[in-house]
């Protein structure tokens, strides 16, 4: 069994078929599956989905490329759509990305303590995209305190040293699809070195589809693939299956978010 921590099954790309989608992807043992808030319209999305899927949980926030378009009332509803609701079991994507710059440096740092503290408020654990800011992006999880709520850098594919200062906040690191792509040697090196209890695996679907499927539209049944490659490179230090990778990941993934 495995979990997938990063999808996003609202898009529209799945429009046409999402429940058999969601057939394939229990037809190949994923187990749950997490789907991410990226502003308050998909963050509305993701609760709605994991209302109408039993093996759907939901994650609510606003990505750094969408923060300037918040208002003072998308806090008090992120706040009623998740108090008293077991399907949220996160906060995020949340974080800086300072390659696009969508939305400006100042305003993303800004409304990322913000969510951090709403975060903490909420008592979720955070969900966490960088891109470019690695420096600000510690910084700021170590002002707010952050490691009082843990979290997850999803897809991960920083350097050793973002690794680093990530574990040594206690955060878990996700890999996607990207460690299977043919240039990943860097990044296979770096989820070499990274503890068990601190591994997680996801899709981030319908984006960032790994081999050998590279493509077509990704999708949560190919978690399996994420499984198999981590179990491969695991396997240089000590033995390691897939079957391996997919239990200790479904267990980290349900001591973080709290999943039954």
């Amino acid at each position: 069994m495995l979990i997938d921590t990063h999808t996003h099954l609202d898009d529209a790309k799945y429009d046409t078929d999402r429940d058999a989608m969601m057939a394939r992807a229990q037809a190949a043992g994923i187990a749950h599956m997490i789907t991410i808030g990226c502003d308050l319209a998909t963050s509305r999305s993701a609760v709605a989905l994991a209302d109408r899927y039993p093996h759907v949980f939901a994650s609510v926030g606003v990505h750094p490329h969408e923060v300037k378009h918040i208002t003072d009332d998308w806090y008090d509803e992120f706040r009623g759509l998740a108090q008293g609701n077991p399907k949220v079991v996160a906060y995020g994507e949340i974080g800086l990305d300072y390659h696009y710059n969508h939305s400006s440096p100042q305003e993303q740092r800004a409304r990322f303590r913000e969510q951090v503290r709403l975060a903490k408020e909420l008592r979720l654990p955070v969900i966490i995209h960088t891109r470019e800011a690695q420096e600000d992006t510690i910084a700021i999880l170590r002002e707010e305190r952050a490691s009082e709520i843990g979290g997850v850098f999803h897809c991960f594919s920083g350097d050793a040293w973002l690794a680093k200062d990530a574990l040594e906040l206690g955060f878990y690191l996700s890999f996607s699809g990207i460690v299977t792509f043919q240039n990943a040697t860097v990044l296979r090196e770096i989820a070499r070195t990274v503890p068990m209890d601190r591994l997680l695996v996801e899709t981030d679907c319908p984006y960032l589809t790994p081999v050998p499927h590279r493509g077509k539209r990704n999708e949560p049944a190919f978690v399996a693939h994420v499984a198999h490659q981590l179990a491969a490179i695991k396997s240089t230090d000590q033995a390691c299956t897939a079957e391996d990778i997919g239990r200790i990941t479904t267990e980290n993934a349900r001591r973080l978010f709290r999943i039954p």
